[in-house]
């Protein structure tokens, strides 16, 4: 980020891509030497063949939003190893309380700053910014919640990068794809092995009480299940159909509205 930054501050074009597609061009150019140079060149090949997107630097609502996220997660990952902790100590023979006091108290401490990192995120959703108003359309989607509104606005960039829902899914990894090769290789359809591990998480979490609370989201859940697909994958499908939810929402600056039907994947009216 600070290279692209640096760049683009020097006034010049760029464009910044995932390396897998540079990998992958290597490796259909046949290219197995790795030296600073080859790449240089290989890099510029690349850049004359493929239409690339220019790069521009995200709103500071992104940092401001992506930063607390992401150090949220850091702490409930933290608390979880401290419970553990504090579950393990409960079951010796022999507990010292003053280690037992430190667990607790420090376990209390992380919970409070988790309390005001998610204050801190809904007043910044609710703030004047470039996305403010993709955060209300977000949140008016029984099952997005405020975090959940937050992870999927830093991860797309709201929607810029992703022109389509199609896109979007795809970009969070919720899209299944299919391995078959004649009569030899016959997999399951799978999602999971590429995309952004965190929105897709972000998603997935949403669609647990979607099914439950958003009629549109549970008529669908339960059209699946009734056709035999098993909970985890319905869930998955709950999760994908929820992200092109929200994509409609945002680019059609929209609210929800579950009796208002214009497209099977979406469900929305202007607002």
């Amino acid at each position: 980020m600070q290279m692209a930054l640096y760049l683009y501050e020097s006034g010049l074009t760029l464009s910044v891509i995932n390396p897998i597609r540079s990998k992958y061009f290597a490796r259909m150019m046949l290219q197995q030497t790795k030296t600073d140079e080859v790449d240089a060149r290989l890099l510029a090949r690349l850049g004359m063949m493929m239409k690339l997107s220019i790069w521009t630097p995200p709103p500071a609502i992104y940092h401001e939003l992506q930063q607390r996220l992401a150090y949220r997660d850091d702490l409930v990952a933290m608390r979880l190893q401290e419970r553990n902790r504090l579950h393990a100590l409960s079951h010796q023979s022999t507990i010292i309380a003053s280690v037992q006091h430190r667990l607790e108290a420090h376990i209390q401490i992380i919970s409070q700053q988790i309390k005001e990192l998610d204050q801190e995120i809904k007043a910044l959703l609710e703030s004047d910014h470039e996305w403010a108003q993709s955060a209300i359309y977000l949140q008016s989607v029984p099952g997005i919640g405020t975090n959940t509104a937050a992870w999927i606005l830093t991860a797309t960039l709201n929607f810029s990068a992703c022109d389509s829902p199609e896109q979007a899914v795809s970009f969070a990894g919720l899209a299944p794809h299919a391995r078959q090769s004649g009569t030899s290789l016959h997999s399951k359809q799978s999602i999971g092995h590429g995309g952004h591990e965190r929105l897709r998480r972000a998603m997935y979490l949403a669609a647990v009480p979607a099914v439950r609370f958003n009629s549109m989201i549970q008529a669908f859940y339960q059209e699946l299940l009734a056709r035999g697909k098993p909970k985890k994958v319905a869930l998955c499908a709950a999760a994908r159909k929820l992200l092109h939810l929200a994509w409609a929402l945002v680019t059609k600056q929209c609210s929800f509205d579950p009796k208002y039907r214009q497209h099977p994947a979406i469900a929305y009216i202007s607002a």
